[in-house]
């Protein structure tokens, strides 16, 4: 892998972010919306409930992590279909550009912008509704690794899925993180699921992460061994959907699939 490769498809996405606040906005704008909506419901719930609970850690810190795998997701997302729209991803392949080469590209993006939304989350739950995450150490860094690991892996198979498909089947890619949430138990242990659901939770990583979240926020120790099972199926997912989008491309180059995303209409 040729890192200077690597680094032009990073540096033509700084180079679209630096030229177009519209394009920038969105990476600060939702994750300030979610913020403020759940951190709200999450100090109403406190004002009515009279039990004690807090429901601010509960809440606005399981949306906040969900939020930052989506933000990954995305940022990976993005980054391909930005050469999707502007019909410049047949370009890059015209070059010695490798997929792996390419592949890290995207990673890469998508780690920058979500990083950035992450402070954005952190400073505005901190400043906001006096939620710390920092006060939970450098165990916050294993629940956010496996998170981020799936997060990209999501992006990558989301971009496979519209090269196989077309772009116009990037409308399947946008809602993957909200069709995984109801099996990931952001909000709710697993143990409620009916029991088909609980089978689909026990392979999806995010359900380990939330799942040790609530043992903390409970003033638990964290289930790490569980933990540890959900990284070892983020980077297993990792693996796999890097090598689907290996195969779809190579499959796009054997039938010709590919000419679609080229500067000329193909009827």
């Amino acid at each position: 892998m040729n890192p200077s490769r690597v680094a032009a498809i990073v540096l033509r996405q700084l180079y679209l972010y630096s030229g177009s606040p519209q394009r920038v906005l969105p990476i600060f704008a939702w994750v300030a919306v979610d913020i403020l909506l759940w951190g709200f419901i999450s100090r109403y719930l406190n004002g009515v409930s009279h039990t004690g609970f807090n429901f601010v850690p509960a809440l606005l810190g399981a949306i906040l992590l969900w939020d930052f795998l989506t933000r990954v997701m995305q940022g990976v997302t993005t980054a391909f279909f930005e050469d999707v729209w502007s019909r410049n991803f047949l370009n890059f392949f015209a070059t010695p550009l490798r997929t792996s080469e390419y592949v890290a590209g995207l990673v890469v993006v998508g780690v920058g912008t979500s990083l950035v939304g992450l402070v954005v989350m952190l400073a505005l739950a901190w400043g906001a509704f006096g939620l710390s995450f920092l006060s939970y150490g450098a165990a916050l860094a294993p629940f956010l690794m496996v998170l981020f690991v799936t997060g990209i892996a999501l992006g990558i198979t989301g971009a496979a899925i519209v090269l196989r498909l077309g772009p116009a089947s990037e409308w399947l890619v946008w809602p993957i993180p909200t069709l995984i949430s109801p099996f990931a138990g952001v909000f709710y242990p697993i143990s409620v699921l009916p029991g088909w659901m609980q089978v689909i939770s026990r392979v999806l990583p995010p359900s380990y992460v939330f799942d040790s979240m609530r043992a903390v926020v409970a003033g638990k120790p964290a289930a790490w061994d569980r933990l540890a099972i959900g990284g070892g199926l983020s980077i297993i997912y990792l693996g796999l959907a890097c090598l689907f989008f290996a195969s779809v491309y190579r499959y796009a180059i054997r039938t010709g699939l590919i000419a679609r995303y080229s500067a000329e209409t193909v009827s």
